[in-house]
């Protein structure tokens, strides 16, 4: 009994310690054009000394930094990366909120002076600047009006992506240009809010801009959610992961992102 209750003392001292190692999620704050800006950022040890990934991901409209960390957790899945969760501004909703009670993202180029592209630049430089980023491998992900914005960054800072990964969303005004990139977007069959048809919609003009094949296989699963990857001959793949649920960002979806973002570098 000692023998056991021993091995347990220092199985659980051993999980501590390496929880204490780990990296710790740390608040940012940036000057944007007179306004302070923020994001829960993680940080690899090794960002300093080795080329790094960097993951930026949005929260939905009425969301947090904390809640898309919790949520998303990024950091968990791929702790070698970067992970950047900004945090939007209040914002009028283009679905709900059109006071702009609550926080959220610019919808499309041109509005809010732009002041969430810019927020995007001055953190992407700050990284640089301050760690070994690959620019090889810098992706976005978010989702609803998270997802939103991920499909304008895509728009309109296309060259430094080498993949995204939107959900819950459709690309907005001034995101018909879409360069041709691998691509994953998660929608749920019964969104009332998104809905579901107009994502499918959003689907098939990515696959036919992206090159795509007309038939897709099956890419991955994660719980009850499967990939279905649709070759491209430009090296441009779609995965389009549907599930039958609504609006709600399924938890199993990080896991597919992760994998997704892993498998793609800029060439």
């Amino acid at each position: 009994m000692r023998s056991l209750i021993t091995v347990f003392l220092l199985v659980s001292a051993w999980v501590s310690t390496a929880r204490a190692a780990d990296p710790p999620l740390a608040e940012r704050d940036w000057k944007v054009d007179g306004v302070d800006r923020q994001a829960l950022v993680y940080i690899p040890a090794a960002a300093e000394k080795a080329q790094t990934p960097v993951v930026f991901a949005f929260h939905g409209h009425g969301g947090t930094m904390a809640h898309a960390a919790r949520t998303f957790a990024y950091h968990q899945h791929w702790p070698k990366a970067i992970v950047v969760y900004m945090q939007g501004l209040n914002t009028p909703g283009r679905l709900t909120d059109p006071e702009g009670k609550k926080s959220g993202w610019q919808p499309s180029l041109g509005e809010q002076q732009d002041r969430d592209l810019k927020f995007f630049d001055v953190v992407l430089a700050s990284l640089k600047s301050d760690y070994k980023v690959d620019a090889q491998r810098v992706y976005a992900t978010g989702h609803s009006n998270g997802g939103g914005f991920t499909y304008l960054l895509w728009a309109n800072r296309g060259d430094v992506f080498a993949a995204v990964a939107p959900s819950g969303a459709i690309p907005g005004r001034g995101s018909k240009e879409l360069r041709p990139m691998p691509v994953l977007h998660v929608a749920g069959e019964q969104d009332a809010l998104v809905k579901f048809a107009w994502q499918k919609r959003a689907v098939d003009l990515l696959k036919q801009s992206n090159g795509c094949d007309a038939e897709g296989a099956p890419w991955a699963k994660a719980g009850t959610l499967t990939g279905t990857q649709y070759p491209s001959k430009k090296g441009t793949p779609l995965v389009s992961v549907t599930y039958p649920g609504g609006h709600k960002f399924p938890d199993e979806a990080p896991e597919l992102i992760t994998k997704f973002f892993q498998e793609h570098a800029k060439k």
